[in-house]
């Protein structure tokens, strides 16, 4: 099994991700956050109460 590495540094409603693939960020609270990855990808995420939740890929 190979090594990982994952770290998160929360900034009021900004959070910084480092990850052994490179550096994203994310914004936004429980209910709605918008996430760029390393790779380049943007995330817009939606969570509902219940337990549901709407995920779309923006790019």
């Amino acid at each position: 099994m190979g090594w990982s590495y994952r770290k998160s540094v929360k900034m009021g409603p900004f959070r910084l991700n480092l990850s052994r693939s490179g550096v994203g960020h994310s914004y936004g609270g429980r209910a709605f956050r918008v996430t760029k990855t390393a790779d380049g990808r943007r995330t817009l995420t939606v969570n509902l109460p219940g337990g549901f939740h709407w995920k779309k890929t923006l790019s």
